[in-house]
């Protein structure tokens, strides 16, 4: 695998691609690149009739990306950490309370919620599937991405009290739907009378406690060394390091790798720390890298999941579940959240319609597509990916489109007024 070819081959794609969204559509750069790359895909596919060299030359590419652990084991790490380096800790911390509920009681939640409906939905397709496989497909499709969130969010004009609260819930619940996918998909794998439901709770606390444990002491390691120091370059490549080296001992140990980058991301771009640990220089030069990572992940990201039409398996059944599971998605996370809002909305004032604003701004991304490429075949995963896809699709341009007017229909004047002052 020539894999200098294939990162300049994505690159110069995400660049022209960037380039016409920036020039012309002006779109969010998580919608943008994914729309333009899926006509791009359609229109290729359209010519290959005629003549399909170029179809050739895509597909090739595509196949010889390993998408589930390019994602997982290498962008998803520097594009949470990316993330949460720019998360306002205090703002977060206010919030911590509801975020939790939503990030481990919402996800658990509406993976039962779809693993059910799906369960009993797809025999009326004619296609009957076991009720673990149908879980599997609900700790898929139910955390909602910061990576599409993040990028889209900024453009939405939401109150800062809403906004912290879906890029809170998204940078957590990406982390424990990760694990809750890890543990379903092992009890999958050796069967369901192979493991004790203390088996179950070992596996799942080493992840989810183990992770966030590691993210504190990178943190606090990353802490110290940059203020023992002054020079900006230096303490970049630290933070690089951290995430890097962070990583590998989280796959090492077998804890979660995004919750250990969220919480060491959180831990260095807190105010405090910047302001003891971090000169002024080297507090702009930190943002602007770890801007540019961002934006060069995402726009790689998205021109991925655009180009990933050509992996599908065309059938008929498996179109109409996934445009079946778009509604299904919606209403297994209105029901997942709406008792954790109820639960805190009058103690922390929450903006009118919270619940079904973070309904439709719970978008999903690639890493539902991720976690449904590294299902085995016995594991319905050729249909679960066709459904992740629809479902990942409709959300990052329906919703995602959409989700300023949402806010602005649901918060009206109110909701104005609330950005103008927050």
């Amino acid at each position: 695998m020539d894999y200098y070819f294939i990162i300049s081959g994505l690159v110069c794609i995400a660049a022209l691609f960037g380039y016409i969204n920036a020039r012309f559509l002006k779109l969010p750069i998580t919608i943008g690149l994914m729309l333009i790359t899926i006509v791009y895909t359609l229109v290729v596919l359209g010519i290959s009739f005629f003549d399909d060299t170029l179809l050739k030359a895509e597909a090739e590419l595509i196949q010889q990306i390993d998408f589930e652990k390019v994602l997982m084991d290498y962008m998803l790490s520097f594009l949470l950490f990316a993330g949460a380096l720019h998360t306002n800790f205090q703002e977060l911390k206010q919030q911590r309370w509801p975020v939790i509920a939503f990030a481990t009681l919402g996800v658990i939640t509406s993976t039962f919620l779809i693993g059910t409906l799906t369960y009993y939905l797809l025999p009326l397709l004619g296609l009957p599937t076991a009720y673990i496989y149908c879980l599997l497909f609900g700790a898929i499709i139910s955390p909602t991405d910061p990576i599409a969130v993040l990028g889209i969010l900024k453009k939405a004009n939401a109150p800062k009290k809403l906004e912290i609260k879906i890029v809170g819930e998204s940078l957590f619940n990406d982390g424990v739907g990760v694990v809750l996918f890890l543990t379903i998909f092992k009890i999958a794998s050796m069967g369901a009378d192979a493991m004790t439901p203390a088996d179950i709770a070992i596996l799942f606390g080493q992840e989810v406690f183990g992770g966030i444990a590691l993210g504190i002491i990178l943190g606090l390691i990353t802490y110290k060394l940059l203020k023992t120091i002054d020079d900006f370059s230096i303490e970049v490549i630290i933070t690089l390091a951290a995430v890097m080296m962070g990583t590998v001992i989280a796959q090492k140990l077998h804890l979660s790798a995004p919750l250990a980058m969220v919480m060491a991301g959180l831990l260095i771009g807190h105010d405090r720390v910047r302001g003891s640990a971090m000169s002024e220089i080297t507090e702009l030069y930190l943002d602007k890298f770890w801007e540019l990572i961002d934006i060069l992940l995402n726009a790689i990201l998205f021109v991925l999941i655009g180009m990933e039409i050509l992996v599908l398996t065309y059938s008929t059944s498996y179109v109409l579940a996934g445009l079946i599971a778009i509604p299904l998605v919606l209403f297994s996370r209105y029901a997942a959240l709406w008792l954790p809002v109820k639960l805190f909305e009058r103690k922390l004032d929450f903006v009118p319609n919270t619940h079904l604003i973070l309904t439709w701004g719970g978008l999903r991304g690639g890493i539902s597509i991720a976690l449904a490429l590294s299902l085995a075949p016995e594991m319905n995963r050729e249909l679960f990916l066709v459904m992740s896809y629809i479902v990942v699709v409709f959300s990052i341009l329906g919703q995602g489109l959409t989700i300023e007017k949402v806010i602005r229909r649901f918060l009206g004047k109110s909701g104005e007024k609330q950005t103008q002052v927050l």
